[in-house]
């Protein structure tokens, strides 16, 4: 799966996105979406309430999808760039995204 994370900075204290794959399910916020039934060469996009930006498409029998990405803005670095961090995986946890302030020992 190619993720590409859109970062949403967020008041403190409120919920930071993760994220999982395994296969064609990404699980976003401890909810699983099954994006299995997305064509080779096709798009979906999704209804209701879901993390995903625009369509979701399946390209080289690789589904691609763009995601809202929440992080907190006290633990953040101000400045997260133009660029949306792309990963991809087929299994396990997708990478924090943001980049972090460093902490003060």
């Amino acid at each position: 799966m190619k993720i590409r994370t859109v970062l949403v900075g967020r008041p403190s204290g409120s919920p930071e996105t993760t994220m999982s794959v395994s296969a064609d399910v990404a699980t976003v916020n401890g909810t699983a979406y099954d994006l299995s039934g997305v064509p080779e060469g096709g798009s979906a996009v999704p209804g209701g309430d879901h993390p995903f930006v625009g369509a979701i498409k399946r390209v080289g029998g690789q589904i691609e999808v763009s995601v809202h990405w929440s992080y907190d803005t006290a633990t953040a670095s101000p400045d997260q760039g133009s660029d949306h961090p792309v990963f991809v995986t087929t299994s396990g946890a997708v990478p924090d995204p943001v980049q972090r302030l460093e902490v003060q020992e």
